[in-house]
C-alpha cells in the first residue's frame, strides 16, 4: 500500500480556516524580517525564497503564501480533502504564489525541485518511518536552506496519550459534532487529570483541528530533547536553534532560580537543553530550526563572540510586548513573549537596560546602540543584556555584515 493510499480517516475531515488575521499580521514587513533572520541570522533577506511546506493540512501552506508573497511556496500533503481545503483560500486570497501537489513526505523527490526553506510541522511524528521522511526532505534542501520543524515532545504528553486510548475505548470520532463533543469532554475532566496542565497552557489546543491531530492521529511518536539532536545527526542534518529558545535555558526563569542554577549553565548547550526539558517537565512539542549538516557556514545564531555582536542588529520580534505598570521592585519595565506557554519566563528590566531596549529600531548596531543610549562605557553589562534579551526570545540579530564570508 503506497503512503497516499494509507491515509487516516480523520485527516480526510481535518477542518479549513479563514486567514484575514494572518494577512493583517503580515501586512507589517518587520514580522517578516524577524521570521527570517529567526532562521537565518547571518543572511540578508531576499525575494524568490522556494518554500516547500511539508503535509500542508487545510490551511498552512497558504498561510506562508500569503506571509510570503515574493516567494514560492509548494505544498504536498497525502489527503486530497485537505488539498481542497488549501485550493479554497487559494482562490479566495488570490494566491498565485502558490503550488499543490498530492504526494508523500517520502516521495519529496519526484517534484524535481530544491527548496531554501522547508516547513514540516506536527507530520514526520506521524510516519510510519520519521527517519525516511527526514532524509527525503533533505534531499530537496538546498546546500545552505533551512528546515522549520515540529515535533511531539515526550515527557509532556501522558495526558495526552491517556485521553487518545480514552478515545479509542469510546470510539470517538472526527465529525463536527464529535469533536464539539470530545472538546466538551476535556473541559470537564478533573481539574487534577494529567492533561488539565496541557489545556491550560497551550493557548489553541482546544480548537477542533488541534484537538483532531493531538487525540485521534492513530499513530505518532514522541521526542526527547536528546532524541532530537540525536534524530538530527542521523539524518545528515544538524540542529540550529528552537524557535522559542527561553522555555529550554538554565538561565530564563525558574531554573535560573533553583539551586542547580550555576551547575545547569555551567553544561554544553545540548546537555543544557536536556536537563532543563525534564526540569520543566511539561513540554508537548519542540520547534526548531535545523540545517544540513554539509552547510558551509555554521549559523548557530548564539555562538557569537562579542566583537562579532557589536556588528549584529538586534530586533524586536513584532510579538513581544513591554509592561510598565505593577512592575517588580527595582525595575521599570517587564518583557513578555506572547508565544511562551511558560509563565515564568517574563524579563524585568531596570533604568540602565530599558534605555538599551529603547534605542532598538532594528537599524542601529548593538555598538550605534551603545553609543546612542550614552551607556556610559558598561559595555560588558550591555552586552549581556543583548544576550538575555535574545535568549528570552525578546529580539532575534541580523547578522548578515558580520557572518564569515562564503
Amino acid at each position: 500500500m503506497s503512503p497516499i493510499d494509507d491515509v487516516p480517516e480523520f485527516c480526510e475531515a481535518m477542518p479549513s480556516a479563514e486567514l484575514d488575521d494572518e494577512k493583517a499580521l503580515y501586512a507589517n514587513p518587520d514580522r517578516r524580517r524577524a521570521q527570517f533572520h529567526l532562521t537565518w541570522p547571518d543572511e540578508r533577506p531576499r525575494a524568490g525564497l522556494e518554500i516547500l511546506v511539508a503535509g500542508c493540512g487545510t490551511s498552512q501552506a497558504a498561510r506562508y503564501a500569503l506571509r510570503e508573497p515574493d516567494a514560492h511556496v509548494t505544498a504536498i500533503d497525502v489527503s486530497e480533502t485537505s488539498l481542497r481545503h488549501t485550493r479554497e483560500l487559494q482562490r479566495t486570497y488570490g494566491l498565485a504564489n502558490l503550488d499543490l501537489r498530492r504526494l508523500s513526505i517520502e516521495s519529496a523527490g519526484e517534484l524535481g525541485q530544491s527548496f531554501d526553506l522547508i516547513v514540516c510541522t506536527g507530520v514526520l511524528h506521524h510516519l510510519p518511518d520519521p527517519d525516511a521522511g527526514l532524509h527525503s526532505l533533505r534531499d530537496v534542501l538546498r546546500p545552505q536552506g533551512a528546515m522549520r520543524l515540529m515535533v511531539y515532545a515526550r515527557y509532556g504528553r501522558a495526558g495526552i496519550y491517556m485521553m487518545q486510548e480514552y478515545c479509542r475505548l469510546v470510539g470517538v470520532g472526527s465529525s463536527d459534532d464529535e469533536l464539539r463533543d470530545l472538546g466538551a469532554t476535556l473541559a470537564a475532566l478533573p481539574p487534577d487529570h494529567p492533561i488539565a496542565a496541557v489545556l491550560r497552557r497551550e493557548k489553541d489546543f482546544l480548537r477542533p483541528e488541534s484537538v483532531a491531530d493531538a487525540l485521534l492521529h492513530p499513530r505518532d511518536r514522541a521526542y526527547s530533547v536528546t532524541e532530537v539532536y540525536d534524530w538530527m545527526e542521523r539524518c545528515g542534518m544538524y540542529f540550529g536553534r528552537w524557535i522559542e529558545q527561553a522555555p529550554y535555558m538554565a538561565q530564563c526563569g525558574l531554573p535560573a532560580a533553583s539551586p542547580h542554577a550555576a551547575r545547569l549553565a555551567e553544561l554544553p548547550a545540548r546537555q543544557q537543553h536536556a536537563a532543563v526539558e525534564l526540569f520543566r517537565g511539561t513540554m508537548v512539542s519542540h520547534s526548531f530550526v535545523a540545517y544540513r549538516d554539509d552547510r558551509v557556514a555554521d549559523t548557530r545564531s548564539a555562538a557569537f563572540d562579542d566583537d562579532r555582536r557589536r556588528t549584529c542588529v538586534p530586533i524586536v520580534l513584532p510579538w513581544t510586548v513591554c509592561v510598565r505598570e505593577r512592575v517588580p521592585a527595582g525595575s521599570v519595565a517587564v518583557l513578555i513573549n506572547r508565544a511562551h506557554t511558560f509563565s515564568d519566563l517574563a524579563l524585568a528590566v531596570d533604568a540602565f537596560e530599558d534605555r538599551l531596549y529603547g534605542a532598538i529600531d532594528g537599524k542601529r548596531t548593538i555598538a550605534d546602540i551603545l553609543k546612542f543610549a550614552e551607556a556610559g562605557g558598561d559595555d560588558a553589562r550591555a552586552l549581556r543584556f543583548f544576550e538575555r534579551l535574545s535568549q528570552y526570545d525578546q529580539i532575534v540579530f541580523d547578522a548578515s555584515s558580520s557572518a564569515p564570508r562564503r
